[in-house]
């Protein structure tokens, strides 16, 4: 079984949007060269469900569905990313030698989890994580996991979107899957990096 560089758990925007920023710093250094990434979608975003209206760029009353489908067409252009469809039971190991174990189609290996599954609730098993009710919803039972400044939650394992803390809007969200995605970045890189488009 192949081992990913990054596992992805959660395939909508701020799953999609960290998946898309690592993809794209495939060709910025000899730290990025090589990197295989993937993302587990369970196929429960709500975006899926929703019309969008105040996300900039993106059309008045564009489905949700048609634009994650948009930025995977961006993601599978680096062709570095593997799609998986499935739901995560469990995450096991440590930084370097991650286990994902899904209810139905086996493991996963990875060095480094990202996990972006949404606020609503959080069930998949992993040792040492701090879930506690989330902080900018007025929406009761809604959960998110502590994480340090660098969205990290455990060594090698990141927290982004709305399980990370952030509001509920597509661009915090967005925001916080790219934040995850630099921080990934600059520990392969060893400095602080950021993926600039280039003029």
């Amino acid at each position: 079984m192949d081992k990913y560089t990054v596992a992805i758990i959660g395939g909508g925007v701020a799953g999609l949007s960290c998946a898309l920023t690592l993809a794209s710093a495939k060709d910025k250094g000899d730290w990025a060269y090589g990197r295989r990434y993937i993302v587990i979608d369970s196929g429960a975003s709500d975006l899926l469900k929703a019309k969008l209206f105040n996300v900039p760029g993106v059309a008045l009353g564009e489905s949700g569905k048609d634009v994650l489908e948009q930025i995977r067409g961006q993601i599978n252009h680096y062709g570095c990313v593997d799609f998986v469809g499935g739901e995560v039971k469990g995450v096991a190991g440590t930084r370097g030698d991650f286990s994902i174990r899904l209810r139905d189609d086996g493991d996963i290996k990875a060095e480094i989890v990202v996990i972006a599954t949404g606020y609503k609730s959080f069930e998949i098993d992993i040792n040492g994580l701090k879930v506690v009710p989330h902080k900018h919803t007025s929406k009761p039972d809604r959960v998110m996991i502590e994480t340090d400044e660098y969205s990290m939650a455990a060594d090698g394992i990141y927290i982004a979107g709305t399980l990370s803390g952030v509001s509920s809007m597509f661009a915090t969200a967005a925001g916080s899957g790219v934040q995850s995605a630099c921080s990934i970045l600059s520990t392969f890189s060893g400095k602080p990096t950021i993926v600039h488009d280039k003029v």
